[in-house]
């Protein structure tokens, strides 16, 4: 239920859209950007990201109550520059005119011109989530400016200080009409959802965003969903189960598993099972000796999550897994002024369990086993497509088996997470995990309209061979569809 006043409510929904119409109007009067201009925006991109480092990794340590200043500038700050200046390195060569071939070819030997044509949306709106809300408010951008969009902003309420942060930063470096930042709570989310935009990107929840397509569907608003799911891990036969393991606790312990792409449960072998469970917990032992004050290991973002998180554990034990902690220093985390949890393995969890049910979110894998690799690609096959899938070993035929077999928005060999760091490969999910793709030149073409062009000939040869297909029919058109209808 809504806890806005109405007045409020009301007032916030016009505001926004009154920035939609500025930037909208300013678009149409500017017309499509040059290249130098875009080049400009993403300049001032960089430039705020690089002098409000600090401030970044301040304010998200702040929302989070602990997280590393590292992290956060290796995921949001230096994580945002480099699709930024990749875009600004290719957004030249993405802008050329693509050239396509006439049919039938004889219109191109007579100077007929196919062509497509990338040309800016408009306003793109731009509804970011908490867990990288700095990286998931300017990667995008990358691709918006390229293509030569304006951009409106709806940055999470689970994070004020970097959602704060963010207006202020934008507002120093942009003119409303280019960039807008609007802060506010779910009402505010609802409204924004439900603009007129010409595009509409979506980072969150699942369930989130059924509601964010369909009051984008009110003005036919094509959106672009990144969202989640249960990302798994294959383990191969083959695979070294020590650098697997240390490799997948990175991803599951990076921003303590809140990652749209964490791996989200693992299948090993039956055999290999406990080796895999000794490396995990070598491993976290290693990167994390010490957990409740450690300012590498980051908190869980409040206390909801925290529930939510304990929740899943509780329900585990209660139904008879075996629940593996792992906490090195022994510590006591139940009084700390913050929401960590340790990283904590399930074994042979049941599909009864929430934990087999709702993306994790959290430092909580479960493990599954398998005898055959067919149990777990039928496994895997039988639940939603993921984001993420990952697969672990050295067997080509095996590594082909599990490629082609099974459906995800995107893979990681021998790693987790890695593929969405690739700037030349469009980054998406697939079914309930997304819909549409950005990065790289992905990003550029997700943000624009590709527009066809045809330009016919006037020449007598062709006038007389579109003669043949106008009004009255005759001959003419009768020799042509018997040269065209035939195999």
């Amino acid at each position: 239920m809504s806890t806005m006043d109405p007045r409020m409510k009301s007032a916030t929904a016009e505001s926004m859209r009154a920035t939609l119409e500025k930037q909208r109007a300013a678009y149409l009067k500017d017309g499509p950007p040059s290249a130098e201009i875009r080049i400009d925006r993403i300049d001032r991109c960089i430039g705020l990201l690089i002098d409000h480092q600090e401030e970044i990794a301040d304010a998200l340590n702040k929302d989070f109550g602990s997280r590393s200043p590292q992290m956060s500038k290796f995921t949001d700050v230096a994580g945002s520059i480099g699709p930024l200046k990749h875009a600004k390195e290719n957004l030249r060569k993405w802008m050329r005119v693509e050239k396509r071939k006439p049919t039938p070819a004889i219109l191109g030997w007579f100077g007929a011109k196919a062509e497509v044509h990338y040309q800016p949306l408009g306003v793109v709106g731009v509804i970011s989530p908490w867990n990288f809300p700095v990286n998931l408010t300017f990667t995008p951008l990358a691709g918006i400016l390229a293509a030569g969009n304006r951009c409106m902003i709806k940055p999470s309420e689970f994070t004020p200080a970097t959602s704060d942060l963010m207006a202020r930063m934008f507002k120093k470096a942009f003119d409303e009409a280019e960039i807008a930042v609007c802060v506010g709570g779910p009402e505010t989310g609802e409204a924004f959802s439900r603009l007129p935009f010409d595009h509409l990107l979506f980072t969150g929840a699942t369930s989130i965003a059924r509601h964010v397509m369909r009051a984008a569907s009110e003005n036919l608003v094509p959106v672009t969903l990144e969202l989640g799911g249960k990302s798994p891990v294959i383990v191969g036969e083959k695979a070294n189960i020590e650098q697997t393991a240390t490799r997948v606790m990175t991803g599951k312990t990076l921003n303590a598993g809140q990652i749209c792409l964490a791996p989200d449960y693992v299948f090993v072998p039956e055999s290999r099972r406990d080796e895999f469970v000794d490396k995990a917990t070598a491993a976290v032992t290693r990167m994390y000796p010490t957990l409740k004050d450690n300012p590498d290991y980051t908190s869980v973002i409040n206390q909801r999550h925290f529930d939510r998180l304990r929740g899943y554990i509780d329900e585990a034990k209660s139904k008879g897994a075996k629940v593996v902690e792992i906490n090195p220093a022994k510590e006591d985390l139940r009084q700390q002024p913050h929401h960590k949890i340790a990283p904590t393995i399930i074994l042979d969890p049941t599909d009864d369990m929430k934990v087999m049910q709702d993306e994790i979110f959290g430092p909580v894998l479960p493990v599954k086993t398998y005898k055959s690799l067919d149990e777990a690609i039928g496994y895997i096959n039988a639940h939603a497509r993921p984001l993420g899938l990952y697969y672990f070993g050295e067997d080509g035929e095996e590594k082909e088996r599990v490629l082609t077999r099974t459906t995800s928005g995107g893979v990681t060999v021998n790693d987790t997470i890695m593929h969405v760091a690739m700037e030349d490969l469009p980054f998406g999910g697939v079914g309930p995990s997304g819909m549409g793709a950005y990065h790289g030149i992905d990003g550029f073409r997700q943000f624009s309209h590709r527009k066809a062009i045809y330009q016919q000939p006037t020449s007598n040869f062709v006038e007389k061979q579109l003669s043949n297909i106008r009004a009255p029919y005759g001959a003419g058109i009768d020799k042509q569809l018997a040269g065209s209808i035939k195999r």
